[in-house]
């Protein structure tokens, strides 16, 4: 069993040691289930919405809006307390930190699982959103403390990969238990992985923390909670009404923007900072950061469509639309873990730019699909965007927690994890926005001929093609005439959503190529130096 006096060299920029060195690939798989149980989740959840939507006892009866807080209070809890939990597991100790997370969200998936109301469910998702928050830093943070420096690119490509496989995995999942079981049991499904998860982390994980954590900074943490709340909710707000001119929503993301203005200033001004943000001085760890959160602006706005798309459009199942997203998972597989040796050849610029720029060829690419389109189309895109992911966020991610030293992992991967998460939070809101603005104005003259159709109806029915299907399935055969038109309207607005993904990722591989490091930058510490010098060399960077 693990204890933190083995660690205590792993801790610090001395090095790991030899028990845990040993160990470091069967504490990496522990970590990969961790991380799979948080991101198959919410995967899960995508393909359970239409379930959850039927009314009782088949699901609950939830209203679009309540389904789409299912996913926000989740999104909304986990955004807002990452920099926090990586703070703690820094200060704490990264092992209890994942232990708590666990059990915390083992017990929210059980609540989730029999909840008996849409409200309920809500609540329990925050609770799932909580635990959460306090796994995914910490998963990342042992992982730069067990792995030596020159291994720590390859262990985080095979992290990254288990990222993209519980994001294919979780459809095919859900489609699965969703075909023989209740609806609960997409939740259900997380504690016995969740079970197995906390005994294998109390027999393998070492723990770890920082030795010299000097004194809290309460306002700082403060601050940026209130901070990241306020911004996430406005966006997320904006979003669901598609209007983000709307004063509630301004308001809400000025306020956000302005608590975290507050907080920068007072981290360059405090003797003990949360977080250095000189940091952000360096061109190729903001470029890192900015890439995570372009990326999974532009993934989250395709994937949000991708879904109804496949479903409503082309009318495939729960089940059937998870196998098709299976060629995102396998590219990532392939490519992820063999990441590295592409950047030790060509340099982490010219490999995430050539990401960037596959993500944003596979999004303009979803303008060759249309209502009968060949789905081989959809899965050679699929296959591309993920081969793109997979040679971006290994790199990125890498630069990121190598510019910290070992004692920081804990803050560096909160930082990754917040603009990741802030990242498809916005991605989902503002590209969901364009999807909804764009299918009402496609659709809004076909349901205008529709006679005795009362306004709010008419206006309810137009606010996606799930929408509009339902109302075609209630008239019977005189709602015959608005399928066609509402799918026509979908894939329309499909397109311009998908035009948007990629200019968003265009927009991504010119800030990598500008400002990520070249092959010979010298951005390196130096070539067979020590662990304590590498560390040492990567702080003063």
């Amino acid at each position: 069993m693990a204890t933190p006096s083995d660690t205590q060299d792993a801790s610090g920029g001395s090095g790991v040691s030899e028990a845990i060195h040993r160990r470091r690939w069967a504490i990496l798989v522990v970590l990969m289930f961790s991380v799979l149980v948080v991101v198959l989740d919410n995967s899960i959840l995508n393909v359970a919405m239409k379930t959850i939507a039927s009314p009782e006892p088949t699901g609950l009866g939830a209203t679009q809006s309540e389904l789409e807080w299912a996913i926000n209070s989740y999104t909304l809890v986990f955004a807002g307390l990452l920099f926090t939990a990586g703070l703690l597991g820094d200060r704490l100790g990264r092992k209890k930190v994942l232990l708590g997370g666990m059990a915390v969200f083992g017990i929210g998936s059980v609540l989730a699982a029999f909840s008996g109301s849409p409200g309920e469910l809500i609540g329990f998702r925050a609770l799932m959103g909580l635990g959460a928050a306090f796994v995914m830093p910490a998963t990342l943070a042992i992982l730069v403390n067990v792995f030596e420096r020159e291994e720590q690119a390859k262990a985080i490509g095979i992290w990254v990969a288990a990222v993209g496989l519980a994001i294919a995995i979780g459809p095919i999942t859900g489609g699965l238990l969703l075909e023989h079981f209740w609806w609960g049991s997409v939740f259900f499904v997380n504690v016995p992985v969740v079970i197995v998860g906390l005994i294998a982390m109390v027999l393998l994980v070492p723990d770890s923390k920082d030795p010299s954590p000097g004194r809290l900074d309460p306002l700082g943490v403060v601050l940026s909670v209130i901070g990241l709340v306020l911004l996430v909710y406005g966006i997320i707000k904006g979003g669901q009404i598609a209007d983000f001119a709307d004063p509630q929503v301004l308001a809400t993301i000025g306020g956000g923007l302005a608590v975290l203005t507050v907080f920068v200033l007072h981290e360059k001004r405090t003797d003990h900072p949360s977080i250095d943000v000189g940091y952000f001085r360096k061109p190729a760890f903001s470029a890192a950061i900015a890439a995570i959160a372009l990326v999974f602006f532009a993934l989250m706005g395709v994937t949000f469509f991708m879904v109804f798309y496949i479903q409503s459009v082309r009318g495939y199942s729960a089940l059937e639309s998870g196998l098709l997203i299976l060629p995102l998972a396998i590219a990532q597989l392939i490519f992820a873990p063999r990441a590295r040796l592409v950047v030790e050849r060509f340099g982490a610029r010219a490999v995430c730019t050539g990401g960037m720029l596959l993500v944003a060829a596979a999004m303009s690419g979803f303008l060759l699909l249309d209502v009968d389109s060949p789905m081989w189309i959809l899965e050679v895109l699929f296959f591309a965007q993920g081969a793109g992911m997979a040679h971006i966020m290994p790199p990125v991610t890498t630069s990121i927690m190598q510019a910290l030293p070992r004692e920081k992992a804990g803050s560096g991967s909160a930082l990754n994890n917040t603009f990741r998460q802030v990242g498809g939070a916005l991605g989902v809101a503002v590209l969901g926005s364009v999807l909804s603005t764009a299918y009402r104005e496609g659709i809004q003259d076909t349901l205008d001929t529709v006679p005795g159709l009362p306004d709010s109806v008419r206006h309810t029915a137009g606010e996606s093609v799930e929408a509009t299907l339902g109302l075609a399935e209630r008239l019977g055969p005189k709602g015959e005439a608005l399928i066609g038109p509402a799918q026509d309207s979908f894939v329309h607005a499909m397109h311009i959503t998908a035009l948007g993904s990629a200019g968003v990722a265009l927009f991504g591989a010119l800030v990598v190529l500008a400002f990520l490091p070249g092959k010979d930058s010298g951005d390196q510490a130096p070539e067979g130096a020590s662990p304590r010098e590498r560390t040492e060399a990567e702080a003063k960077r």
